[in-house]
C-alpha cells in the first residue's frame, strides 16, 4: 500500500482544502477499480460491491475535512471500504464478523504463496463461502497483493492472526473448486424477455427516439462513477451521448442472475460493462449503466442469452 504525500488539514484555508480534495480526487480514481475489487469479493457481489463502494467514498469524503493530516490515505480509504463491507454484511446477516481468539496462536507462515492461481481466480461466490476474517485477509494479500503488515493496518489486527486467517482461507477455495454449482440458472420471464429484446434491437439500431419513448416519467438513471439524472427529459440527453460513440454492440445475458444489457466491444466481441434495467408496467423505471465503471465487469458471473430466430 503506497504511502502517498500527507493529505487533509483540520483548519486549512479554503484554496489549502480545495487542494487536498483535488489531490484525494485523483487518489480515488487511481484506487477505485482497486477498492472495488476488494469490496465486491468481500460482498460477492460486483453489484453490491459498487454499492458499498460508494458507501465508503461518502464517509470518506465526510470524514476529511476533520481526519487531520492522513499520513497513508491508501490505507485509510481502503479501512474504511472494509468497515463499510462490514457494516453491509451485518445488515444482510450471512457471516460473521470478529475475528476469533483462536486465531491469535496460528502462526504460518504465509509468504510461501505468491500470486495463488486458484485463489485469484477464484469466483465471487466462492470467497462468500469463507468467513470474514480469511475473506478479507486472503483478498488484500493474494488478489490485491498487499503485505502482512498493510494488512493489519487495513483489519486493525495482529500478523499472527492474519497469517492464521490466510493458512486456513486458502484451503477453502482449493476445497470448493472441486465441488458443482448446484444454484438455480437462471430465467427470463416472457414479458422480460420481450423488453430487454426490444431496448437491445433498438439500442444496436440507434433508434434512440424510440428508446426514449420507453421511459417512464420518472425514469431514473446512474452512470456508475460519472453522474445520475433524473426524469425524461435529463435522461433523454444520455441516449444523444450514446449515438457519438462506436464501440459498443449490446447483447442480452445475466449478470449475477439479474437481466441486463451487455455491451460487446465491436471490434472483439468481448464483454466490456453491462447496463441493468428496470421496468415497471413496461415503461422503463431504472437504468444502471457501468460504462465508466468498466472495473466492475472483472469477476462477474455473466451470462449472454442465445438470440431467437
Amino acid at each position: 500500500m503506497g504511502h502517498h504525500q500527507v493529505v487533509g488539514s483540520v483548519n486549512a484555508p479554503i484554496a489549502e482544502e480545495a487542494e487536498t480534495r483535488e489531490r484525494f480526487n485523483r487518489l480515488l480514481a487511481a484506487l477505485r477499480p482497486k477498492l472495488h475489487r476488494y469490496c465486491a469479493r468481500m460482498t460477492g457481489s460486483v453489484i453490491d460491491g459498487e454499492d458499498v463502494l460508494q458507501d465508503a467514498l461518502a464517509k470518506a469524503f465526510a470524514a476529511l475535512p476533520g481526519a487531520g493530516p492522513i499520513a497513508n490515505p491508501e490505507g485509510w480509504l481502503f479501512r474504511i471500504a472494509h468497515n463499510t463491507a462490514l457494516d453491509f454484511l451485518r445488515r444482510r446477516a450471512r457471516s460473521q464478523t470478529t475475528l476469533s481468539d483462536e486465531d491469535m496462536n496460528m502462526v504460518a507462515d504465509p509468504v510461501n504463496v505468491t500470486g495463488d492461481r486458484q485463489i485469484v481466480a477464484a469466483g465471487l461466490h466462492t470467497f462468500m463461502r469463507l468467513p470474514v476474517a480469511q475473506r478479507s485477509s486472503v483478498i488484500l494479500m493474494d488478489v490485491l497483493g498487499y503485505s502482512l503488515q498493510e494488512i493489519g493496518s487495513v483489519l486493525d489486527t495482529s500478523i499472527p492472526t492474519i497469517k492464521a486467517a490466510l493458512h486456513r482461507g486458502r484451503t477453502r477455495p482449493r476445497e470448493l473448486a472441486d465441488e458443482p454449482d448446484d444454484r438455480p440458472v437462471p430465467a427470463l420471464s416472457e414479458p422480460q424477455r420481450s423488453l430487454l429484446d426490444s431496448y437491445v434491437d433498438r439500442f444496436n439500431a440507434r433508434d434512440f427516439d424510440a428508446i426514449r419513448d420507453m421511459l417512464a416519467d420518472e425514469v431514473r438513471l446512474e452512470l456508475v462513477a460519472k453522474t445520475r439524472m433524473n426524469g425524461r427529459k435529463e435522461v433523454g440527453t444520455y441516449f444523444h451521448n450514446y449515438a457519438q460513440t462506436q464501440d459498443w454492440r449490446f447483447v442480452i445475458g445475466f449478470v449475477e442472475g439479474r437481466p441486463a444489457a451487455i455491451a460487446c466491444d465491436r471490434s472483439t466481441g468481448v464483454p466490456s460493462y453491462f447496463v441493468l434495467l428496470e421496468w415497471r408496467g413496461g415503461k422503463l423505471l431504472a437504468i444502471r449503466d457501468f460504462r465508466y465503471a468498466r472495473y466492475a465487469i472483472d469477476g462477474a458471473e455473466l451470462s449472454v442469452i442465445t438470440r431467437r430466430k
